[in-house]
C-alpha cells in the first residue's frame, strides 16, 4: 500500500446546497468525516490534491482537520451529471487494524488475442469492492485481457486476487468483453429489411363506398328539400 497522503482540510461551517457549491466554484471538494463513533465533521479539500491522489492510487488519507490529524478512508464519492466532477466525498475514519470494504480502481494489462480479428476490447466497470485491512489496500487490481478472443468475457469470479483480499463486488458483475464492431447498415439495406406495409384493399374499397354512399344520401336529401320548397 501507499504511503497515507496528507491533506489539510478546512471545517465547513455552513453546509447545505448552496454553500457546497460555493465551496467547489472555490476549488475545493465539500467532504464529510465521520465513523468511530464521534461526531460527524463537514469539510472540504483542495480538489486537485484530492483528485491527484485518487489518481495515484490512494484511497486511504490522512486529513489534517486544524491541529488534529485523522487517518481516513474514501468510501463514497458523488459527481456531476456528466460523471466527471467530483462533487462531494464521504470519508470514514479508519485505524491501522480496521478491515474495511473499499472499492478499488481496475487496470486492463496486455493485448487481447482478439484485436487481431477485428475484436475491440469494452470495459465495463472501472473498479471492483474487496474488504480487506486498512494496511492491505492496494492501489489498482491488474486484470489481464491478452488470452482474450472475440466473444470472450470477464466476471468477477475470474479475477485473481491475493490472499488477504476478499471480493465484495457481485461474482457476476461483468468487467470486460472482447467482440466485433457491427458495421454500420445502408439506407437500402435497412429498407430491405422493413417489411413493405400490406395494402388493406378491401378497407379501401370499404371507405371509398362509405364515401360514395354518403355523398349520394347528402345529394339525395339535397333534393328532396328543393322539392319541398318548391310545392309550397
Amino acid at each position: 500500500m501507499a504511503k497515507n497522503l496528507l491533506l489539510k482540510a478546512e471545517v465547513r461551517e455552513n453546509v447545505g446546497t448552496h454553500r457546497a457549491a460555493e465551496v467547489r466554484r472555490s476549488g475545493r471538494i465539500p467532504a464529510i468525516v465521520y465513523g468511530h463513533k464521534k461526531e460527524p465533521v463537514p469539510i472540504s479539500l483542495d480538489a486537485h490534491d484530492f483528485v491527484e491522489g485518487l489518481h495515484h492510487g490512494h484511497r486511504v488519507m490522512d486529513v489534517q482537520i486544524g491541529k488534529k490529524k485523522e487517518t481516513v478512508v474514501v468510501k463514497d464519492m458523488q459527481y456531476d451529471y456528466l460523471g466527471k466532477s467530483i462533487t462531494h466525498a464521504d470519508l470514514m475514519r479508519v485505524s491501522a487494524r480496521e478491515t474495511v470494504r473499499v472499492a478499488v480502481p481496475i487496470e486492463l494489462k496486455g493485448t487481447a488475442k482478439g484485436t487481431a480479428e477485428g475484436g475491440i476490447i469494452e470495459e465495463h466497470t472501472d473498479h471492483l469492492e474487496i474488504e480487506c485491512k486498512v494496511t492491505d489496500i492496494p492501489e489498482v487490481i491488474v486484470v489481464s485481457v491478452k488470452e482474450m478472443d472475440v466473444g470472450d468475457a470477464i466476471y468477477a469470479r475470474d479475477v485473481t486476487l491475493a490472499d488477504n483480499l476478499q471480493l465484495v463486488s457481485d461474482p457476476e458483475a461483468l468487467l470486460v468483453t472482447c467482440h466485433l464492431v457491427a458495421a454500420a447498415k445502408s439506407t437500402e439495406e435497412v429498407e430491405m429489411e422493413v417489411p413493405a406495409a400490406p395494402e388493406v384493399i378491401g378497407k379501401e374499397k370499404e371507405a371509398e363506398e362509405e364515401a360514395e354512399e354518403g355523398g349520394e344520401k347528402g345529394a339525395e336529401k339535397k333534393a328532396e328539400k328543393r322539392a319541398e320548397k318548391e310545392t309550397r
